[in-house]
């Protein structure tokens, strides 16, 4: 290769920043960040519900190489994550390589000249030596399909495209589903409306959250004192450290409830302090081991829902009609407002951008819905192709941000390694990629969201864990330290490209 390859990012959430970043420190300046919206941030730019705000402590949830002393509190709410992200961007020069507005609808290899055209939804095109796919796996919401919601005569939308202009007050609400985004928006809402319905499938373990605004005294000692910044994300990343086992290891259901027990006591105690009416507090415990959900915090949820404009409904939805919600024992729910926070579509990973590789094979067709990638990241027969936040790199425990960076820096060595070697392109060997498949899926099948008695988000339609990494953050972060020549065969550039 005669000059430094060209990377095209797609996406400027914590994925794209992280690689972007990582490839100007560098030295590699050749390459260009696509975002569909009008500015950088990912998902902390689209949800905006009321009370959206980051459920692990944000000393943790931020780049180790920009630590930030002024978070208002513990756990940052949207306005602050998506400002440190624009910070980011400016800090460290991105700019200039921001294309926004721009949305990605296919990407196409081409081996004869060993470059990747990207295009745009509007038919825009240009061609790079490596795609990296930092959409995310949290981006595309997720509608339930119910009969009867075309023909709702209300205001219905979902928790992450809210709809400000709409006025809650007085209305008789219904909140579809209660997992992290339910279980902070809930509590701000529940003193304006005349009515508030949780449709709820299964209960969640829901551990207080130690969450307060910062004194300023905390402030001047985060700035100020060498390693205190550091010393808090430290702690907070061994209590994930520290939880990771028992998610993943094969454990009895008694050993690991006696391994968590200290966080079984404190969601006990707050379901029994907060929770005083029996029926309600047996429709809000967990049927299932914790850790096959995720577990959630919030120290308000539950004080919301015992409010006397509060109810929670654990009969499934059978259908929609233009005035209410129809459940599985014949109650209709007659409801203003369908407020749907029922997640993401979280198994497509690159959906719905088409990408092709060799001999044009298509890469959501290939996976046949059991996505897998080595590392999480790349996928025979697709070369100079990366995936952040790909399969099988999602964490029980931890930070996601503490991964992206991992990642963002085993890139930044795949492209250093490709300019050393002068290659055209690299592929990730099939019997490397099938090793760590098989490795991967051998050790999560006693993980706890294979074996815990839940349904998630985690897992397809098969029962295989498809989003987890089978082991610990510090694991990931060794084996992801460099690439491994070993596990790529590298193509020789075609001469003059």
């Amino acid at each position: 290769m005669s000059k430094k390859p060209s990377v095209a990012i797609i996406g400027s959430g914590f994925s794209g920043l992280a690689t972007a970043i990582g490839l100007k420190r560098a030295g590699f300046d050749d390459f260009v960040v696509f975002e569909r919206a009008e500015g950088p941030g990912g998902v902390w730019r689209h949800n905006t519900y009321p009370g959206a705000a980051c459920d692990v402590a944000s000393s943790l949830y931020s780049f180790s190489f920009e630590p930030n002393p002024n978070w208002s509190r513990p756990f940052a709410p949207q306005p602050e994550i998506k400002s440190y992200l624009e910070h980011c961007v400016e800090r460290y020069g991105l700019t200039p390589h921001m294309r926004y507005r721009t949305e990605i609808a296919a990407t196409e290899f081409d081996e004869r000249t060993g470059v990747w055209t990207v295009e745009t939804t509007t038919g825009e095109r240009s061609t790079h030596t490596m795609v990296v796919a930092a959409c995310g796996q949290l981006t595309r919401p997720s509608f339930p399909k119910i009969p009867g919601l075309d023909e709702f005569e209300g205001t219905r939308f979902h928790s992450a495209e809210w709809d400000h202009d709409h006025d809650l007050t007085g209305k008789r609400v219904a909140v579809v589903g209660n997992g992290a985004s339910a279980v902070q928006l809930v509590p701000q809402i529940v003193d304006r409306v005349r009515s508030l319905t949780v449709f709820q499938r299964s209960a969640e373990y829901l551990m207080p959250k130690p969450d307060y605004a910062h004194a300023s005294w905390e402030h001047t000692l985060f700035d100020k004192v060498p390693g205190a910044l550091r010393a808090l994300r430290g702690a907070w990343w061994a209590i994930g450290e520290y939880v990771n086992p028992a998610l993943t290891l094969p454990m009895s259901r008694t050993v690991r409830h006696a391994y968590l027990a200290p966080f079984y006591l404190a969601i006990k105690a707050q379901l029994r302090l907060q929770i005083r009416d029996k029926e309600l507090r047996r429709k809000l415990t967990p049927d299932y081991q914790m850790g096959c959900k995720r577990i959630l915090l919030s120290s308000n949820y539950y004080p919301a829902l015992a409010r006397e404009n509060a109810d929670v409904v654990t009969d499934s939805i059978t259908e929609i009609t233009p005035n209410g919600i129809i459940t599985a024992d014949g109650t209709k729910h007659e409801v203003d407002t369908i407020v749907f926070a029922t997640g993401f579509q979280a198994g497509g990973f690159v959906a719905p951008m088409t990408v092709r590789g060799l001999g044009g094979q298509d890469l959501s067709r290939s996976w046949n819905s059991e996505p897998q990638a080595f590392l999480g990241m790349t996928v025979s027969g697709f070369p100079n192709f990366f995936l952040m936040y790909g399969p099988n790199t999602n964490f029980g425990g931890g930070s996601i941000v503490y991964i992206l960076e991992s990642q963002a820096r085993y890139i930044v060595d795949a492209v250093r390694t490709l300019t050393e070697r002068r290659a055209g392109y690299m592929d990730v060997r099939p019997e490397s990629f099938d090793a760590f498949s098989a490795e991967a899926q051998r050790r999560l099948a006693n993980s706890v969201w294979a074996t815990g008695g839940c349904n998630s988000w985690y897992t397809n339609d098969k029962g295989k864990v498809t989003n987890n990494w089978p082991g610990l953050m510090s694991e990931y972060r060794r084996r992801t330290r460099r690439v491994d020549p070993r596990d790529y065969r590298f193509v020789p550039a075609v001469t003059g490209n």
